[in-house]
């Protein structure tokens, strides 16, 4: 525990600066991204090694792999704005269980994605429309890991028609895929140590924690996420960390303990990625329990004070996708590159 209370005070210290909120201008959002990507650059060495992964892995063998990602994504996305959330959900559930090898797509009978916190989630089809096209400009060469994880990036950049964080490549493809892997998921329930416990697993720290909960910006989560914090059986009792008036507009929503329906995670904002998420924590109107529980630690409240600062939010969030996408990667001759991403090749 005092562990954990040294390196929050640290992470916290590394952040903390001039508050101030508002929405992203075009300044902020270019300064934001010269920052990230620098800052992405010369912290690489310091963050962690580097596991065989680098920027354009595939600049001889796949030239156009970029172009070809982006284009299919940013067409889709502006289809279908959910898109955005889906996609970036589906990279960070496949970096947290055995690491960012693309097990998720895998169809296998017990595979992840027939685990429950895997039954919503979604993007699959923009993945294969991808692979579709890379198979066909180069075979056999682009994995479907770093699709995943190319994909991702872009769908939040639509909105910015700008690439928000850099994204290193040369992840090969996984061939297990177990659904009884995926407890080392985050749950919607957790309490601080919790979540910093299961970050913590996969090699991230407070700071990576606080900077990626910020996806919950965009997307939407189940009635039965949220449900436990507004009701007891069938009385309401809502949570003391959450305001009762965010509460009454998320039981309009959510209208018993049984509702099957969605809900925004961010009530402000719902379909643009911004750091208003970071203000609505701070008022006790975080949709999640986990939401929630970065501010009951001094350390990590600092940190989402600081990141309600759309300039430090950009900032974070690039670094710590950076180093979430590095999570246990398979590199060299392991693991391959599949045909097609639901299924190991058979050969």
């Amino acid at each position: 525990m005092r562990r954990q209370q040294v390196a929050a005070a640290a992470g916290a210290a590394r952040w903390r600066g001039d508050g101030g909120g508002g929405a992203a201008t075009a300044w902020w959002w270019v300064a934001a991204v010269v920052l990230g990507h620098l800052v992405s650059s010369a912290r690489a060495g310091l963050l962690e090694s580097n596991p065989g992964l680098a920027y354009n892995f595939y600049q001889k063998s796949c030239p156009k792999v970029d172009s070809i990602v982006r284009s299919v994504t940013w067409a889709q996305v502006a289809a279908n704005p959910a898109l955005p959330a889906r996609l970036l959900r589906l990279h960070f559930h496949d970096c947290f269980v055995k690491g960012c090898d693309a097990s998720i797509l895998l169809d296998n009978a017990q595979s992840e994605k027939k685990a429950g916190p895997n039954l919503s989630v979604g993007g699959y089809e923009v993945i294969d429309a991808i692979k579709t096209q890379l198979e066909q400009a180069c075979p056999g060469v682009v994995s479907c890991a770093d699709i995943v994880a190319l994909a991702a990036r872009d769908a939040v950049s639509y909105q910015f028609q700008s690439s928000l964080w850099q994204v290193e490549t040369g992840r090969r493809d996984g061939n297990v895929s177990l659904a009884s892997n995926t407890g080392a998921l985050p749950s919607p329930f957790a309490g601080f140590n919790g979540l910093l416990q299961s970050f913590a697993a996969r090699g991230l720290n407070l700071t990576d924690l606080i900077a990626l909960s910020g996806a919950h910006t965009i997307g939407v989560a189940s009635c039965s996420s949220v449900t436990p914090r507004l009701y007891n059986g069938n009385a309401t009792n809502v949570d003391p960390l959450l305001d009762s008036a965010y509460a009454k507009t998320l039981m309009n929503s959510c209208p018993s303990s049984s509702a099957s329906g969605t809900v925004n995670l961010d009530g402000r904002t719902a379909v643009k990625f911004d750091s208003s998420y970071y203000t609505n924590v701070l008022n006790k109107q975080g949709t999640l329990a986990s939401d929630a529980a970065l501010t009951q630690n001094a350390a990590a409240a600092q940190m989402v004070q600081d990141l309600t600062n759309p300039f430090k939010f950009y900032a974070a969030f690039s670094m710590s996708m950076k180093k979430m996408g590095r999570v246990e990667v398979l590199t060299g001759t392991n693991g391959q590159i599949r045909k097609q991403c639901n299924q190991v090749n058979s050969s």
